[in-house]
């Protein structure tokens, strides 16, 4: 059978507002991630690979990016941002395959989500025990590894808050929740989320962004010939996921989203 080209792709895989989800589309999906994908799902569309076998292969780029973070060196967080970008491809490429062979499934919705929680948990467990530096010579310093779990568990967390309003509404007979929904009843909670939401910062602890801030640091600490930058990084994404898991939770109860 004939591979589908872009052209024929695009229409069904990317259907109206697929690009445009407020929450639910990462920046770099739009900027250049469905683009790649929609090259992936013409060599698949017409295969017997299925959307949910592509959602295990994703989950398990989410998972490895752990220990490819423990690969000294810049080595090591070049293969920390290869997994999560493999992450990110597959993650495009599972629900464009659904809407093309049309297999939808529950099961593979809460599969994405599961990969979701464990491609943060992983990063960033991974960057602490990177920087407690496992394979030096000297001693390993725990600490390090301790702030990295820290910041995995902030990140879950925030995920869990924001999934945990579907489950709350749902056992109450209530509808999914609509957009509008999240803006706080208080106008000045909502100038605090609104720039929040324009410093971006609470995205640092994202396995892709936190990817990107592990090279960073490795390419300053490979200048240093030490750990200081990532270990710095480090308390910094763990302050960040504390802070931001407790703005989050009151944002929640001051919107709209449990009414």
């Amino acid at each position: 059978m004939q591979k589908p080209s872009v052209a024929e792709l695009r229409p069904v895989v990317h259907p109206p507002g697929v690009k445009d989800r407020r929450s639910g589309e990462h920046w770099a999906g739009r900027l250049y991630m469905r683009e790649l994908s929609l090259r992936i799902d013409r060599h698949l569309v017409n295969t017997r690979v299925t959307p949910n076998q592509v959602t295990y292969v994703m989950t398990l780029a989410a998972v490895l990016a752990a220990p490819a973070l423990l690969v000294p060196g810049i080595a090591g967080a070049v293969l920390g941002v290869v997994m999560v970008q493999l992450y990110l491809l597959f993650d495009c490429v599972d629900g464009e395959l659904a809407r093309w062979k049309k297999q939808y499934s529950l099961g593979g919705v809460y599969l994405d989500r599961v990969a979701a929680y464990l491609c943060d948990a992983a990063v960033l467990v991974g960057f602490g025990l990177r920087a407690a530096d496992l394979w030096g010579s000297g001693r390993i310093d725990w600490l390090w590894a301790f702030l990295g779990t820290l910041a995995a568990l902030g990140a879950v967390m925030i995920k869990a808050e924001t999934d945990l309003v579907g489950v709350a509404r749902h056992q109450h007979g209530l509808p999914p929740v609509k957009e509008a929904a999240s803006e706080p009843r208080s106008s000045g909670m909502a100038l605090a989320r609104r720039a929040a939401a324009a410093l971006k910062f609470h995205r640092l602890v994202l396995g892709i962004e936190a990817s990107l801030l592990i090279l960073v640091a490795a390419i300053l600490d490979a200048v240093r010939d030490d750990l200081f930058f990532s270990r710095l990084a480090v308390a910094v994404l763990a302050g960040i996921a504390m802070l931001q898991t407790l703005l989050h939770l009151v944002s929640i109860l001051a919107s709209s989203r449990l009414k």
